[in-house]
């Protein structure tokens, strides 16, 4: 009886198992003797960051104005990038000058970002975005901030920092 296992290796050896164990990420391994480098923490403080928001939507989110200009980033709003599409919130006349614009506009937002992310234009039509109201400084502040600039000398610098105690002496609850 001849079997056709070849001669080197028993029929009661193991197969190595189809799973090999990985070894952790270099960034994952344990300094047991000193302090852990801050670049070996960043990847999981910034990965759950990126799975609800991409790093190219940040990016279009946050330079919107300066990739469309200011007078269409006033019109408009990105709302959401998935797979391709690039959802922009706008009013109906607008949604209809931007689908006319949407091949120079996909150009603008994929030579802002590098590389081509944006493949496709979806308008959803609302309101125009209303820009939040400059709370008035209330007349205590403004003395407040007055009077804690008052040593010092006349000029830009005294001027600017009257105004950030203005700022910040109005947000300042009650």
């Amino acid at each position: 009886m001849t079997s056709d296992v070849p001669a080197d290796k028993k029929p009661d050896d193991k197969k190595p198992s189809a799973r090999k164990t990985a070894e952790p990420p270099p960034y994952a391994m344990r300094h047991i003797y000193g302090p852990r480098p801050v670049a070996s923490l960043v990847p999981g403080l910034v990965r759950p960051a990126f799975r609800r928001r991409a790093p190219a939507t940040a990016q279009v989110l946050a330079d919107w104005p300066v990739i469309v200009g200011p007078s269409m980033a006033a019109e408009t709003v990105p709302r959401k990038l998935f797979a391709g599409t690039l959802a922009i919130g706008c009013s109906g006349p607008m949604a209809l000058e931007l689908q006319h614009l949407s091949s120079q506009l996909m150009a603008r937002i994929n030579n802002h970002l590098g590389r081509v992310v944006v493949t496709r234009l979806r308008f959803v039509q609302e309101g125009a975005p209303v820009a939040a109201e400059k709370p008035q400084p209330r007349p205590q502040a403004v003395a407040e901030a007055r009077d804690a600039v008052a040593s010092l000398p006349p000029g830009d610098l005294r001027d600017a920092l009257e105004r950030l105690g203005r700022v910040v002496l109005t947000r300042k609850p009650g």
